[in-house]
C-alpha cells in the first residue's frame, strides 16, 4: 500500500527538480526526504529517482508514478472537500496568495468578511506573478489571485479560473502637474520627453508601459527603472516624474498623485481567482471565494468612472460590508479615482 505523504514527497520533487528544494518547500530535512523516497522506492519495488553525485532526476517509472499520484492525491483532496461541505461550516486555515497590488487591495476586505467565521483562519501572502497558479497546483496554497496580461489564464483539468475584474493602465502625474487638469486634453507624444518611470525590464507592468509608448513618435522613452509600484507611486507624488500603472496599485492610497486614462482601449490586466477544482466545495475554500467576489465588485468600482446612478448606493450594503475599511471607500467615489487629485 503506498502512502500518501510518500505520494506528495514525489509530486513535489517532480516540480521543484532537487531534494533540497523538495526539502525546503515542505519544510524537511534534505535526509528526511531522501530517506521517504527511498522507502516509495521499497513500496514500488522499482527504481523512481535517477541519482548521481551532484543531481537526481525522475525514472521513466518515476514520472508515470507522479501522473497517477496526481490524480490520487486529487481525488483524496475532492473526499476531503465533499465531507467538509456536507459539515457545513467553514474551519481550519485557508492559504490565499497574491501579486502585490491585489494583496494591498483585497487583504482589508478580506479580514472584514472572514472574521465572522470564528473557526477559520486567513493566511494571504504576497507572490509574484506567474507563481500563483504554480503555488495552486502543488497544493501550497488554496486560492492565488493572478494577474493575466494576455488572456491566458484558463481553466485546466485541476484548476478553476474565476474572473474577477479588469485592470487598465493608467497615467499618473504629479498633483502640480499640467495634466492633473481632466480638461487637458492627454497626447502621449507630447509626454515623450517627461521623466518616465516604471518596473524593471522584463516584469509584466513595464512590457504594458513599453507596449503603450510604442507610438509616442520618435524616439520611445527609456524610464527610470524601480522595483516596485507602490515605490514609483510614492516618486511621482513627490514631483520627481511620471508613470503608467494598474490602476489597481491606487489602492495603496498614495496622496499627492493626479490620475487620468488614456484614450482608446488602454493596455490593461484582468484579474481571476484561481483554485483546485477538488477543494472549490471544501467550506473554507468556498467562503473565502466568494468574499473575493464581492471584494473585486467594489474595488472594480473605484476603478471605473462609472456613472453616479451606476455605483453602489452608501449605506445599502449593510454593517458588514466587507469593503468597509479599504482605502478610500469612504472617501472617494470611482469619479475621484480617475481624472482627480489625491491628496491637498
Amino acid at each position: 500500500m503506498l502512502e500518501l505523504r510518500r505520494l506528495v514527497l514525489i509530486c513535489e520533487f517532480a516540480r521543484k527538480g532537487s531534494i533540497a528544494a523538495t526539502a525546503e518547500a515542505l519544510g524537511y530535512s534534505p535526509s528526511a526526504v531522501s530517506q521517504q523516497l527511498v522507502a516509495l522506492e521499497r513500496e514500488t519495488g522499482t527504481a523512481l529517482i535517477d541519482r548521481t553525485a551532484r543531481s537526481a532526476e525522475l525514472t521513466d517509472a518515476g514520472r508515470r508514478l507522479v501522473l497517477h499520484a496526481e490524480r490520487i492525491l486529487s481525488m483524496v483532496e475532492e473526499a476531503e472537500s465533499d465531507l467538509s461541505a456536507h459539515a457545513g461550516k467553514p474551519s481550519g486555515r485557508v492559504v490565499v496568495t497574491a501579486f502585490p497590488t491585489a494583496a494591498v487591495a483585497f487583504a482589508p476586505a478580506l479580514a472584514r468578511s472572514l472574521r465572522r467565521h470564528t473557526e477559520l483562519t486567513l493566511r494571504l501572502g504576497q507572490s509574484r506573478s506567474g507563481r500563483g497558479m504554480r503555488e495552486v497546483q502543488s497544493g501550497e496554497v488554496d486560492i492565488a489571485l493572478v494577474d493575466d496580461w494576455y488572456g491566458r489564464v484558463r481553466d485546466s483539468e485541476s484548476l478553476r479560473v474565476f474572473p474577477l475584474l479588469s485592470d487598465p493602465m493608467v497615467l499618473v502625474v504629479p498633483r502640480k502637474h499640467r495634466l492633473a487638469d481632466p480638461e487637458v486634453p492627454l497626447d502621449l507624444r507630447e509626454l515623450r520627453d517627461e521623466p518616465w518611470m516604471a518596473t524593471p525590464d522584463g516584469e509584466p507592468s513595464r512590457l504594458a508601459v513599453d507596449r503603450l509608448l510604442v507610438d509616442v513618435g520618435g524616439t520611445r522613452p527609456t524610464p527610470w527603472e524601480f522595483e516596485g509600484l507602490g515605490t514609483i507611486l510614492s516618486l511621482v507624488a513627490k514631483g520627481i516624474g511620471i508613470a503608467a500603472v494598474p490602476a489597481l496599485a491606487l489602492a495603496a492610497g498614495v496622496r499627492g498623485l493626479a490620475v487620468r486614462q488614456f484614450p482608446g482601449n488602454p493596455v490593461g490586466r484582468e484579474v481571476h481567482a484561481v483554485a483546485r477544482g477538488s477543494s472549490v466545495h471544501r467550506p473554507s475554500v468556498s467562503v473565502t471565494l466568494r468574499a473575493i467576489h464581492v471584494a473585486a465588485r467594489y474595488i472594480a468600482a473605484d476603478l471605473d468612472p462609472v456613472r453616479p446612478s451606476e455605483r453602489p448606493r452608501e449605506g445599502s450594503r449593510g454593517e458588514d460590508d466587507p469593503l468597509d475599511g479599504w482605502p478610500g471607500r469612504a472617501a472617494r467615489s470611482a469619479s475621484d479615482v480617475v481624472g482627480r487629485s489625491f491628496g491637498e
